[in-house]
């Protein structure tokens, strides 16, 4: 059964296990996890102006709402303070930043009511990130940069962790992923079109785990967890951060959560570096990782 463990002391090894078999992690903000959230904030105050980000949906056309997330999200993501703050975020929790890797850092959005759930602010249905190609050895790390409630933030499915869903990843391969449709999102306002790993068999939703942070508090989840974003009613836009860690052991000892259904092909391997140099995951590591999906589903 999936246990939610608060500001946990347990190590980061420890952590890991429990998260690879189910466990979910919630930790009050820390100093670094609170200076990010504070330049998340400065970027976003400038793209919106004198306009509340968290209400400026219902004084935008929801076109200009879209092209502003297209101008401010990249801006976040390869920001150089981001590349500096999140390896302080991570050693804070326990990480050992010469084995540590991660990937860039998103700057999400969920709207309310319908507003914009497509493209540029997709609203995920029930997945795991390893039917996208992600490792099993992957942690999230999700953060709100403001005030959450349970009507804006995501759902876990804990009842699907070990059970299997039928679902088209068998289909999805990373490396085309990038070529073909991740530059497109902006495109996709109205409707979002991309063939993406969905479920092909209904979810019983309940039993359903929704944890309520607080602004700077981080929530890690392993990414083999079934979860999805819930349908925002609470009349304010959700702005959150994610980020995704490796620890080197992990993915060289193959170790993570158990693969119940995931059968995509390529791998997110190379998107991570290492939190001390920035230096890029080995490439044999990644080269193994893809023929081994490839053996998987020939």
């Amino acid at each position: 059964m999936t246990a939610v463990l608060s500001n946990s002391r347990v190590s980061d090894e420890t952590r890991r296990e429990l998260l690879f078999q189910g466990d979910l992690f919630v930790y009050s903000p820390s100093p670094a996890s609170a200076e990010l959230v504070g330049f998340a904030r400065e970027l976003i105050a400038d793209a919106f102006g004198g306009l509340d980000p968290e209400t400026a949906q219902h004084e935008m056309p929801v076109e200009d709402f879209a092209k502003l997330l297209v101008d401010l999200k990249p801006r976040f993501i390869h920001h150089p303070r981001c590349k500096e703050l999140l390896p302080a975020v991570v050693e804070e929790h326990g990480c050992d930043l010469g084995d540590t890797y991660f990937d860039v850092p998103r700057l999400r959005t969920s709207t309310s009511d319908d507003y914009l759930v497509s493209g540029i602010s997709y609203a995920f249905h029930p997945h795991r990130d390893c039917w996208y190609s992600a490792p099993f050895s992957q942690v999230n790390w999700w953060i709100p940069v403001f005030e959450v409630v349970a009507e804006n933030v995501m759902a876990f499915h804990p009842a699907y962790f070990d059970r299997p869903v039928r679902n088209g990843s068998g289909g999805y391969d990373y490396a085309e992923w990038n070529r073909t449709s991740r530059r497109s999102a902006a495109r996709h306002v109205r409707s979002d079109t991309r063939v993406q790993p969905r479920p092909e068999e209904e979810i019983e939703l309940d039993p359903q785990i929704r944890v309520v942070p607080e602004p700077g508090g981080v929530l890690m989840f392993s990414g083999a967890q079934l979860h999805s974003t819930v349908p925002n009613t609470s009349g304010r836009t959700r702005f959150s951060i994610d980020f995704r860690t490796v620890h080197l052991a992990d993915v060289r000892g193959w170790r993570g959560a158990p693969n119940v259904d995931a059968r995509c092909t390529g791998t997110t391997l190379r998107d991570f570096v290492r939190c001390n140099d920035l230096a890029p995951m080995p490439e044999d590591l990644a080269l193994d990782y893809e023929a081994e999906a490839l053996a998987g589903v020939s």
